[in-house]
Parts: C-alpha cells; sequence; structure tokens
C-alpha cells in the first residue's frame, strides 16, 4: 500500500456477529486488500480505528441494513470519516456470481474510492426514535386493517350483510354483536376475531396519543405545525413526511425530492424513441402513500375546511400564502386532469407529486436552523 499519509478507503461488510474489512489506498492503482474479520463489538472497532488511523486518513463506508448507525456514529467519533450507502445503488458487474462478506468488502473500498456510491441521510438518535415510533403506528394500522378485513371476509362468506355505507362505527360493531350462527365454532371464531381487532384499535390509539405527546417537543414539531396547514395533511400525514425525510434541505429542488418519492415518471428512451410511463414508485414508500392518500381531497373546491381555519390562525402569513396556492392549484388541476378522461388513479399521482413541491416548501422554511 503506497498511500500511508493520505486518505485510505476502507469497506465493511456489516453482519450481526462479524465484521469484514477491506482496504483500498487512495491511488487508483493502489491494490485493495482484505483485512479479516473482527467481532462487531464498540471495543473492536475502535482498536480497529486505532490500527488505521496511522495508515492515513479513513474514509469508511458499509451498506444501510439492519444493525442500523451505531457503527457509523462510533466512527465518525472517532473523528473518521464515513458514509452509509444505499445497497439498491450500488454498481454490480454482469456476470459476477460470487458473493463473500470479503469480496462485499472489497467492492466497497474500491467502489468508494472511485466515488461510485450513494449515500444515504443518516438521522440523528432523536430522530430515528420518531421514526421508529411513527413506523410502530404504521405497523398497528397495518394490523388492524387486516383484522378488519378478516372479519369482513368472515360475515360475507355467511351472507350476512350490513346494508350501511359506513363500516367500523359504532352501529356497526353492535349489528356484529347481534350476529348469530348455528353452530358454536361460527360464534366464537367471529368473537375471536372481533376481539383481536379491538385490540389492534386499542394499540392502535395508544401509538397515536404517544406521537401527540412527543411531537410538541421534537425539534421539527415547527415544520410538523406548518405542513397541517395544507389540505390533505393532518398530524400523522405531516409527522410521517418529516420522520422520513428529516432535513428537506439536502433535496436541492423539489424535482428532486420527487424523484426520491418514487413520483416521477419512468422513462425508456433511445434514438428517436421516447416512452414514458407510469410513476417510478421508487424511494420512500412510506410517504408516497400518505401523499397519494392526501391527493384525493383535492377533488372538492377550494375551500378552507372548519378545523383547518384553526391550523392557519397559527401559521405564519407566508405560510397561509403557500397553503391557500396549493390548495387553489392542486384543486383546479385535479378538475382540468379529470375533464381530460385520465383515471382518477392517475391523477391523484400527478397531484401527490406537486404536493410534495409544497411541503418542500414549507418545511425548508420552518425548520430549525442548521
Amino acid at each position: 500500500m503506497r498511500n500511508t499519509h493520505g486518505t485510505i478507503y476502507v469497506g465493511i461488510d456489516v453482519s450481526k456477529d462479524k465484521l469484514a474489512v477491506a482496504l483500498a489506498g487512495g491511488e487508483r492503482g493502489d491494490e485493495v486488500l482484505s483485512l479479516g474479520t473482527f467481532e462487531n463489538t464498540p471495543a473492536s472497532v475502535d482498536k480497529l480505528l486505532k490500527k488505521l488511523s496511522g495508515r492515513g486518513d479513513i474514509s469508511a463506508c458499509y451498506e444501510a441494513g439492519p444493525t442500523g448507525y451505531g457503527l457509523y456514529r462510533q466512527i465518525r467519533a472517532a473523528g473518521c470519516a464515513c458514509c452509509v450507502v444505499a445497497p439498491s445503488l450500488i454498481p454490480v458487474r454482469a456476470g459476477e456470481r460470487v458473493k463473500t462478506d470479503r469480496l462485499d468488502a472489497m467492492r466497497l473500498a474500491r467502489l468508494l474510492r472511485a466515488g461510485e456510491l450513494t449515500p444515504v441521510w443518516v438521522p440523528d438518535e432523536t430522530h430515528e426514535a420518531m421514526r421508529d415510533l411513527v413506523r410502530a403506528r404504521e405497523s398497528a394500522a397495518e394490523d388492524q386493517r387486516h383484522k378488519r378485513q378478516l372479519v369482513s371476509a368472515f360475515v360475507l362468506r355467511h351472507g350476512r350483510i350490513y346494508h350501511r355505507s359506513k363500516p367500523w362505527t359504532m352501529r356497526y360493531r353492535r349489528w356484529l354483536q347481534t350476529l348469530t350462527f348455528d353452530h358454536p365454532a361460527h360464534q366464537i371464531a367471529l368473537q375471536e376475531m372481533l376481539q383481536a381487532e379491538r385490540n389492534a384499535s386499542e394499540r392502535l390509539e395508544r401509538l397515536t396519543g404517544h406521537i401527540e405527546a412527543l411531537v410538541p417537543d421534537w425539534t421539527l414539531a415547527p415544520a410538523v405545525n406548518a405542513l397541517q396547514a395544507l389540505r390533505g395533511v393532518a398530524l400523522i400525514s405531516a409527522v410521517t413526511f418529516m420522520a422520513e425525510i428529516g432535513d428537506v434541505r439536502r433535496f436541492e429542488t423539489p424535482v428532486k425530492l420527487m424523484a426520491y418519492l418514487g413520483l416521477v415518471p419512468s422513462e425508456y428512451s433511445t434514438g428517436k424513441t421516447t416512452r414514458r410511463g407510469g410513476i417510478t414508485r421508487a424511494g420512500n414508500a412510506r410517504v408516497r402513500h400518505k401523499l397519494i392518500e392526501g391527493a384525493w381531497t383535492y377533488r372538492l373546491q377550494a375551500r378552507p375546511g372548519e378545523r383547518k381555519l384553526y391550523i392557519l390562525k397559527e401559521q405564519s402569513p407566508e405560510v397561509q400564502d403557500i397553503a391557500w396556492k396549493a390548495q387553489s392549484r392542486l384543486t383546479a388541476r385535479y378538475r382540468k386532469l379529470s375533464q381530460r378522461g385520465k383515471k382518477s388513479t392517475v391523477v391523484t399521482a400527478a397531484i401527490a407529486r406537486e404536493m410534495a413541491a409544497f411541503m418542500w416548501d414549507i418545511a425548508r422554511r420552518t425548520m430549525p436552523a442548521r
């Protein structure tokens, strides 16, 4: 290894117990060396960093995964550069059929030196805690939907039809309790499914309450409150957006945020042929789903609702102007696209894409200074 005082590039393949480490010198022609495997413990990592520090400035990387960001924070705390890279964006050579931890570490070191890796944004510990809470609530909401689907399928399979349009109200729950079956096994099955649905709903309510209680003390609370001035954005949607996106200022333009959320059209063009398809659906699916849910509200005419008026009253004139501009523009665009015969799903995707731009604008104006 010729470069002993410049930058050395360290690729780390991380697993639960072991770290496979490789080293690449700063010059393009320098050999990439495997340093072997090490214990995945703080003491072992500190020992490794001290050993490598004599060879030059350390720039390390590893893939984002279930092991989290503890290794990243430890390396940064030691004064070394480190990045966590997106696994889906790592270049792979055609024809590579051998994959081992050692080869993965060597590939990371080589690509880091070449500047071919795409780092992900790493949240601080408080932000990561809020994101985990938001994701726990999302899991609870999905569990509730699943439990309700089981009940609905069960009663429909037995020919019991609820003739009102809105299910899962108190009236609907009372109707479910009046159902009787000839065989006791059916009655037991229904009661067990209803009890599971009640437990899932109570869990969802608890997690929602925890989020409402913790948001005021969060550093991003001003941005969360301001985002709710937009139509189609309530507390959970705003918290999800900020928890998943983090610092929106890392996106130089709203178009880059749209692409990150997978809301831009896919394209395959070559020569004189140009083909555009549906949205890419790449990137963060959680925020994309929330935006598409909120986009449906723009089918109604532009007018602040009663609850939004209380939220708007607490916002700055700047945020109020952006919220009204968004509402007037997006309702008109929804109507125009619908009149052109576009499918409702296509229209809502287009509205969600523009919603992301307005949310980007509000968030960057209301986030605390770096």
